[in-house]
């Protein structure tokens, strides 16, 4: 029998992708008819694998021979799009993409569209809010012979990675006419996920949904590691593997300070996380690939799309936020493999971490209205990031996540570097945000429950996204009683090279750059060192009005630990969790290491060590800055000052900035006739959170005559 135009075009395709031997399957070949054929919208609920790609190529071949215009792909990934591009080009598709990174290439990108030099367009999410982008958007639509959202659970409030950015398709893409097909992929959808997608897809969407099951896959959970046995068990267990992989981190630091250790130990290994230059990801991407790294450390920035086929493991050094979250990130591995190896090492600060992230995505009513007041709803007046961050308080992924989401919803537009209100108001869509809520919960239930082990692995993660056929796999570590690299436990040897290497990493303490901003900060009447000597401000002005304008007040400092560091955790934890005492040796033993390594960096050496007034710990910080003052000079001994005093109770750390810098310009003053000698302090704090104490701090010891602060603190909080 002849096949269709559409079949042929698939198996062309096919061929082109996975060799001569390659055949499609029939959802593959009937979601490419229905695109052709029908012009239809259709939703492809797929594992990773399956090959979704191949019905977008297939269509986009088929299509472009019938004379249609290009394929518009939105896509929410570079690694994901430069793969995009490559694969299309296997295909025998002429691609490009449209991004952040390569503005300067956008106008070669349109000639070539408008010289149909172009096959593939792909752009993400974030391009539909962009300006000059959207100027050309209504060309693109018109023009596209095809629309295709990749990773389609981004567009459902219910996925687990929602995008605002996302929400913009509603009403551009898919307000398309009937004529243009739209395809819509992902591996992640659970029913409601599935429908929520249908539903902004249209009533006429045609669903094509298979099992999820990963025969490829041994999933395997070790329970009950704390933070420097997951370490350790990681060293282990990438002596053993064979091929490479991908260690996946839930957070920036993690993933910096387990690649560190990795490194140290011998491995070819690289962190990888969204704040890396696109250049820096993109030869990390290629060197996991030539298999020239043996594990990229990772956050969920490389997830979805990053294309190896022959991945051979997958590691979590903690859980994931929910199951469906947990099996996207696994289906990287093994879909060139029969076998590849998804382990997941549960911590005990997962819910911790999940709480924040879910919580990221949802605006709060009264961190919007500090935003929207800075903006100025009656005189509106566009503000930096930096700026509103300052005015605000607000963390800045916290700030850059609402920003986005009021951008979507139309209440601001980005007016070059800086926002501004459109004069839409904000309505907050209690019912919408509370039930997004409840989802979450339940997805950590589910996670739980995952991590307990309580059954067959992968007929879990099946039963987590509604698969219509979930089996027993016979294969995981529940299944088999059997777990894969070290087992239970790691070696006591790596274990304590773990507690070495992380007793021996600095957390650097970058300094604050400007004062809050909006008149919000209470000024003091009392005149300043500064102003009576006659030497002008480089700690910010003050007066009535408050501290304003930039700070030079403190420079770069140290912490000892940061968050639920491993190294000290065991010990610092407790310190602040029970009744004031004296610090142990270790502790005592650590800081005085700490100072040695920070020491080539000081320039001109302190000369005095200056602690902060502490109503909680005084005891602890009296014994840390004894040791300090006897340390931080090498021989000798530096003067312990006592210079600053406490005369009302600290503001609560989860202020606004500029309340909490104001509550601190009455709390925090000079000690009546404390002298400070001229040259460097160290500033010596228990604990530091927004780093305000310590900076407000620093301004005094600058205005008293100190010509630079180093502050130390024992422990960073997040």
């Amino acid at each position: 029998m002849i096949p269709s135009p559409a079949e042929a075009h698939l198996q062309k395709v096919l061929a082109a992708m996975a060799g001569l031997a390659a055949r499609p399957r029939a959802d593959q070949t009937a979601a490419v008819a229905a695109l052709v054929e029908q012009q239809a919208r259709v939703l492809v609920v797929q594992a990773t694998g399956w090959g979704k790609s191949a019905v977008y190529w297939a269509a986009t071949s088929a299509l472009r021979a019938a004379g249609r215009g290009p394929t518009l792909i939105v896509s929410p990934l570079l690694a994901l799009m430069r793969d995009q591009v490559a694969a299309a080009g296997k295909a025998g598709l002429r691609a490009a993409t449209v991004n952040s990174t390569n503005q300067d290439g956008w106008d070669a990108v349109f000639e070539a569209l408008a010289a149909d030099a172009l096959d593939v367009l792909l752009v993400s999410p974030e391009r539909l809010g962009h300006a000059g982008f959207a100027r050309r958007l209504p060309g693109l639509l018109a023009s596209a012979g095809l629309v295709v959202i990749d990773e389609a659970h981004c567009i459902s409030d219910w996925g687990f990675d929602f995008r605002p950015d996302y929400q913009r398709l509603a009403g551009t893409l898919l307000g398309l006419g009937a004529g243009t097909p739209v395809l819509a992929t992902t591996a992640t959808a659970n029913d409601r996920v599935t429908q929520d997608i249908a539903r902004q897809l249209g009533p006429q969407a045609i669903t094509f949904r298979g099992s999820l099951a990963r025969s490829s896959l041994r999933l395997a959970v070790v329970p009950g590691l704390g933070a420097l046995a997951r370490t350790a068990w990681v060293a282990q267990a990438l002596g053993t593997f064979e091929g490479s992989g991908i260690v996946y981190t839930l957070t920036v630091a993690e993933a910096q300070r387990l690649a560190g250790f990795l490194q140290a130990s011998g491995f070819a290994v690289a962190a990888y996380h969204g704040a890396l230059a696109t250049e820096e990801r993109e030869q990390i991407e290629d060197a996991l690939r030539r298999n020239a790294l043996k594990a990229v450390v990772a956050t969920s920035a490389l997830g979805m799309g990053y294309d190896k086929p022959d991945l051979a493991f997958c590691i979590h050094v903690g859980s994931p936020a929910s199951p469906v979250a947990y099996y996207q990130q696994v289906g990287r591995a093994g879909r060139a493999l029969d076998d590849a190896v998804a382990v997941l090492l549960p911590a005990e600060s997962d819910e911790q971490i999940w709480a924040y992230f879910a919580t990221v995505g949802v605006p709060d009513p009264q961190r919007v209205g500090q935003i929207l007041a800075a903006l100025g709803q009656a005189a509106p007046r566009a503000q930096s990031l930096l700026a509103l961050e300052s005015a605000t308080g607000i963390r800045r992924g916290r700030l850059e996540g609402l920003l986005k989401i009021l951008a979507v919803e139309d209440v601001l537009r980005r007016d070059g570097t800086g926002w501004v209100p459109t004069g839409k108001p904000w309505v907050y869509d209690a019912p919408r945000w509370q039930a997004l809520a409840q989802v979450r919960a339940r997805e950590a239930a589910l996670m739980r429950a995952f991590a307990a082990g309580q059954g067959c692995l992968m007929r879990f993660l099946q039963q987590a996204l509604d698969d219509p056929a979930p089996s027993d796999c016979g294969r995981c570590s529940v299944c088999t009683g059997q777990l894969p690299g070290p087992g239970a436990q790691p070696a006591a040897a790596l274990l304590e090279a773990a507690r070495t290497y992380a007793r021996g990493q600095d957390v650097v303490l970058e300094p604050r750059k400007l004062w809050p901003s909006g008149g919000s900060v209470a000024g003091s009447d009392r005149p300043t060192a500064q102003a009576q000597d006659g030497r002008r401000g480089s700690t910010g002005r003050k007066g009535r009005t408050g501290r304003t304008g930039r700070i030079v007040a403190c420079s770069e400092g140290r912490a000892l630990a940061f968050a639920a560091d491993p190294g000290w955790a065991d010990l610092l934890l407790p310190l602040f969790n029970q009744s004031d005492a004296p610090a142990p040796a270790a502790v005592l033993d650590g800081v005085a290491a700490l100072l040695a390594r920070w020491r080539p960096h000081w320039g001109p050496q302190p000369v005095a060590v200056v602690p902060m007034p502490s109503a909680r710990h005084p005891q602890l910080l009296a014994s840390v800055a004894a040791h300090v003052a006897a340390q931080a000079a090498g021989p000798g001994q530096l003067p312990l000052l006592d210079a600053l005093q406490q005369q009302g109770p600290l503001p609560a750390r989860d202020l606004a900035s500029g309340a909490e810098v104001a509550g601190l310009v009455q709390a925090l003053v000079l000690r009546p006739g404390a002298a400070v000698p001229p040259g460097p302090v160290l500033l010596l704090d228990a604990q530091s959170s927004s780093g305000w104490p310590i900076t407000v701090a620093a301004a005094l010891l600058r205005e008293a005559g100190a010509t630079a602060v180093l502050p130390l603190v024992l422990h960073k909080l997040p």
